[in-house]
């Protein structure tokens, strides 16, 4: 017999199996797969119902969290112990701010992209206009590889270049940051160096603890850029 609409409105949001996930999701995280959902799930970050026949199903609410662990992996480089403990903090009910990012004071906004980012795109028109920017100085970020020539671009784009445009007011052109990128690509052959053994394992398990040992690097040795950085400013002023 069909359930009546009263019945099908007391049964709750429909439940979605792990195909009809990653069918709202890959559009926008293609690095997701069954496997890494799986090992999200074994690492606490996402805790599906399931069937009497051991079938995983997730609710709206999992899909929501999936795509916030999803985006702070991929926009802001966060290991999976400290997006769990974000959050473990949402879930007692708090508001914390995005781990590693503080408001600017006085500026009305966060330092980083909110953590609830759909990850918007742009138009190079819109980064400009959102950034503030110049034409010029796009063209002269993409020349210093700064960010990449494209026709649509991402938060991380806006980011570097509304950072350009105060950087300019000081002087401080694109050209004068080659250096800076130089030294990311190091980073990144340290990085690729250190996970080597993790990622000559094929098995999507060793794939998702590469990413994982990768971003935890990465967040060290920001710790110690950011750490030498302010040390040499100290000396700057009296």
């Amino acid at each position: 017999m069909a359930r009546s609409a009263a019945q099908a409105k007391d049964a709750g949001p429909a439940l979605l199996s792990i195909g009809q996930v990653l069918a709202k999701l890959t559009p926008e995280h293609p690095e997701l797969t069954p496997s890494k959902l799986r090992f999200l799930e074994e690492q606490g970050l996402v805790s599906p119902a399931r069937t009497p026949s051991g079938y995983r199903k997730f609710s709206p609410d999992d899909v929501e969290r999936l795509k916030l662990v999803l985006s702070m992996q991929r926009d802001h480089y966060l290991p999976l112990k400290v997006i769990r403990d974000h959050l473990a903090e949402l879930d007692a009910g708090l508001s914390p701010l995005l781990p590693g990012g503080v408001g600017a004071a006085g500026a009305g906004r966060p330092a980083r992209p909110n953590m609830l980012s759909t990850g918007r795109r742009f138009t190079r028109d819109e980064l400009l206009r959102e950034s503030g920017a110049t034409p010029q100085l796009l063209t002269d970020a993409v020349s210093a590889s700064l960010i990449q020539a494209s026709e649509v671009f991402g938060e991380d784009a806006l980011q570097v270049l509304t950072a350009l445009v105060e950087l300019a007011k000081r002087g401080i052109e694109p050209r004068h940051l080659r250096t800076v990128r130089a030294a990311v690509e190091r980073e990144l052959g340290l990085i690729e160096s250190a996970v080597a053994p993790l990622a000559a394992r094929r098995d999507a398990s060793g794939r998702a603890k590469t990413a994982d040992t990768a971003q935890e690097i990465a967040r060290q040795l920001d710790t110690v850029r950011r750490t030498l950085l302010q040390v040499g400013l100290d000396r700057l002023t009296p």
